[in-house]
Parts: C-alpha cells; sequence; structure tokens
C-alpha cells in the first residue's frame, strides 16, 4: 500500500527540458518495480517508463532516446527526466508501482508549446 505524490510539472518550449519527481510513501518502495505513466486529454493512459528493482528500464518507443527513468531507494523517490520535449508529450504524467496495490496520486501537469 504505496502512496504517490508526482511534482516538477510545468510548461515548457519545444526541444526544452523537465525533471519530474515520485516521492513515495511506505517500507516496500524498495522491492517495487516504478512506473511513470502519462495521459492526455481524450486518451488512454499509457505507460511512458519503467525501472525494476535491480535498475532495469523499459520506455516507449515514443520516447526512447529522450526520456530517462531512475530512481533513489533511500530516499523513496523515483524521476523521470525529459530532455527534447515534443508537444505531442503534452500530459498528465503518473507515478504508480504496476505490480503492487498502489492507488493514483494527483499527477502533475507538463505542457509543451511549438
Amino acid at each position: 500500500q504505496v502512496q504517490f505524490v508526482e511534482s516538477g510539472g510545468g510548461l515548457v518550449q519545444a526541444g526544452g527540458s523537465l525533471r519530474l519527481s515520485c516521492a513515495a510513501s511506505g517500507s516496500t518502495f524498495r522491492s517495487n518495480t516504478i512506473g511513470w505513466y502519462r495521459q492526455a486529454p481524450g486518451k488512454q493512459r499509457e505507460l511512458v517508463a519503467r525501472i525494476g528493482v535491480y535498475g532495469m528500464t523499459i520506455y516507449a518507443d515514443s520516447v526512447k532516446g529522450r526520456f530517462t527513468i531512475s530512481r533513489d531507494n533511500a530516499a523513496n523517490t523515483a524521476y523521470l527526466q525529459m530532455d527534447s520535449l515534443k508537444p505531442e508529450d503534452t500530459a498528465v504524467y503518473y507515478c504508480n508501482a504496476p505490480f503492487a496495490i498502489s492507488p493514483w496520486g494527483q499527477g502533475t501537469q507538463v505542457t509543451v508549446s511549438s
């Protein structure tokens, strides 16, 4: 039962960068895979990136080479570094533990202008 609080979103021009943070509560963070998801208006929520217990990562094809997921277990925090942002990256971004019972947080808005 982990709770998540996302932060770091904002408005940025195309080609710019943002770093999102995901602060988690609970004692099981270290043993959980963590994923970043996003949902654009009128669209289904989709997986953006995922990082496993041993640091193995998976990225959506649309963000490969531009986004980097990481985690700091001591701080119970996951990150998403987003570079070379495009307007199509505009969405509300969420983090979660896909293999645990985890409620969704509020998300953080990312808006990329042309």
